[in-house]
């Protein structure tokens, strides 16, 4: 990944000014973003997607998407909930605009920094500027959100406007661009520099080292016990229950059927411990998923089809044995299952679906999709689309959109005749073609 201070992005020192507050940062105007998406990273997209589901505005979106694509938002300053650009209109008329998110508290940061020196991982993963998936979910289970939702960015503009307005959403697609670069500048925002949060995680680090490592001759104490039928008997001398204990740094390892005991006539033994590896990794997703915040809101998964579990095996790379086994249970052969192997580690099942099964909008639908291609490109930059039931193929190319019944668009291209997924979905067509193109 390249870094955000090379030149191409004109980053400013954190210190641009005498004076300046350490924890701002100052970055350049970046240049014009014509034929691309503005996000990358999963992270950038996450941040437009608080964006798009909150504005209520859909042409201003589009009037942000044009602007920012023509480089009209000049130097972005972020400092700590807060982000600040002077966005010019098509004329040239200069406004102040202002993006605001919502800080953490100390005891929030309290509780994502004790979680993060516990992985070692996560702070590898910040100080090469990257934010995996398992950041932000153990952020969350710590009761900590890192990115922000519907209606976290709260707009602010001289040109009066309540909501966002093309301006404040010309700012934040530049500001997914420079998300994708630093993910540092999310915590900036969230109230931590960049300085700040390296050295409170060493001087913590530090500390839990000598924690850990006591003194010769020194031992706990044991504390002093309880009878167990006084303790019974009487419930109110029992302490509380103790907090759940955190999720553990990865799955656990099955163990290996690799003896000197010969197998039983029949039994495969490396589909066995492929298996035995799968379930410890799915029980860890389903073990990661009861300990966030608000699991008990959530609805319940519906059961995979044989079919659909197959493939998710599949993603998991077997051997060469298992994979045919896979592939002749999934009823798909060994390239069907490659493709709907591609197609899931874009966008698990919902993913898998859009590539075998079409559906054909009905009318109120089929009105809010074209009401999204209409507003993704200026008139003269929109492609020649021609549709057939939920799929949007560019005319004279081998890019095609496929769309979702939640409103996301799918990004497919033509390789050896076949069409393939290209990208995760995206509720920008043009992000989602910028993606199908091999230009993002």
């Amino acid at each position: 990944m390249s870094d955000i201070h090379d030149e191409t992005y004109g980053a400013v020192d954190d210190d641009p000014r005498p004076g300046a507050p350490a924890d701002e940062r100052t970055f350049a105007a970046l240049p014009p973003a014509h034929g691309r998406g503005f996000a990358q990273s999963w992270w950038g997209q996450a941040w437009l997607k608080a964006l798009e589901d909150t504005a209520l505005d859909s042409q201003q979106l589009k009037t942000g998407r044009r602007l920012a694509r023509a480089g009209a938002v000049g130097a972005v300053s972020v400092r700590p909930g807060r982000i600040t650009a002077v966005v010019k209109d098509r004329d040239g008329t200069p406004h102040r605009s202002d993006v605001l998110l919502q800080e953490l508290s100390p005891e929030a940061w309290d509780r994502f920094l004790g979680m993060t020196i516990e992985r070692a991982g996560h702070i590898a993963a910040l100080l090469d500027r990257e934010m995996p998936p398992h950041l932000v979910e153990d952020s969350a289970a710590a009761g900590v959100e890192l990115l922000p939702g519907i209606g976290d960015l709260e707009p602010e503009c001289d040109c009066d406007a309540w909501d966002h307005c093309g301006h404040t959403a010309a700012l934040c697609y530049q500001m997914a661009r420079l998300l994708d670069e630093d993910p540092f500048v999310l915590l900036l925002m969230r109230g931590r520099g960049e300085r700040t949060l390296l050295v409170e995680l060493q001087v913590r680090s530090v500390a839990r080292a000598e924690v850990q490592e006591p003194e010769e001759g020194e031992h706990n104490a044991l504390p002093e016990g309880v009878d167990a039928a006084e303790a019974y008997a009487d419930g109110a001398i029992l302490p509380p229950l103790p907090d759940l204990p955190p999720l553990p740094a990865e799955p656990g390892v099955p163990p290996t059927l690799d003896t000197e005991t010969e197998p039983p006539p029949g039994l495969d033994v490396s589909a066995v411990e492929f298996l035995a590896a799968q379930a410890a990794a799915e029980a860890y997703r389903l073990l990661a998923d009861a300990l966030a915040p608000g699991h008990e809101r959530c609805p319940l998964e519906v059961e995979l089809t044989g079919s659909e579990d197959a493939v998710r095996l599949a993603t998991a790379q077997p051997n060469a044995a298992v994979e045919a086994r896979l592939a002749e249970a999934s009823d798909r052969g060994r390239n069907g299952l490659a493709l709907a192997v591609r197609a899931w580690r874009y966008g698990g099942r919902a993913a898998l679906h859009i590539l075998e099964e079409g559906w054909t909008p009905r009318d109120e639908e089929l009105a809010r999709a074209r009401a999204s291609l209409d507003t993704a490109w200026e008139e003269d930059e929109r492609p020649r689309l021609h549709a057939a039931h939920n799929r949007w193929t560019v005319v004279g190319t081998d890019t095609q959109l496929r769309h979702g019944r939640d409103g996301r668009w799918w990004p497919y291209r033509k390789e050896r005749g076949d069409w393939v997924p290209a990208g995760p979905a995206a509720h920008d067509p043009a992000t989602a073609l910028a993606m199908a193109s091999g230009s993002e």
